[in-house]
């Protein structure tokens, strides 16, 4: 059994965007002593202007992350989860990709 390369690329992207999301949002909560959100934005001015590219970059983590945390805790349905995490997994490779063409255009 082979794997396409077309496949391997695209998990490749997903892989690479949930490991950045996730390194991006604990080192947010470790510089600023505040968890990344999406009420980030609610902030207004400069604040909600500097934090676009936190929240953009590391949304396929905190999708995941209120996911659970939702279910964990008010007991919402599986099939949110499940949808919740698709929207991870596509938003995580679409941010995956950006990082790879960027790593790759600094290599070049």
């Amino acid at each position: 059994m082979t794997i396409q390369p077309a496949a391997l690329e695209a998990l490749q992207s997903i892989l690479l965007g949930f490991a950045f999301a996730g390194l991006l949002a604990s080192a947010f909560e470790l510089f600023t002593a505040r968890r990344a959100d999406f009420k980030l934005l609610q902030a207004g001015g400069l604040t909600a202007l500097a934090s676009v590219p936190v929240v953009v970059f590391s949304a396929p983590f905190l999708i995941l992350r209120n996911t659970v945390r939702g279910r964990r805790i008010e007991g919402r349905p599986l099939v949110f989860a499940l949808l919740a995490g698709m929207i991870a997994a596509l938003w995580s490779m679409a941010s995956g990709r950006l990082v790879l063409d960027l790593l790759q255009a600094l290599a070049a």
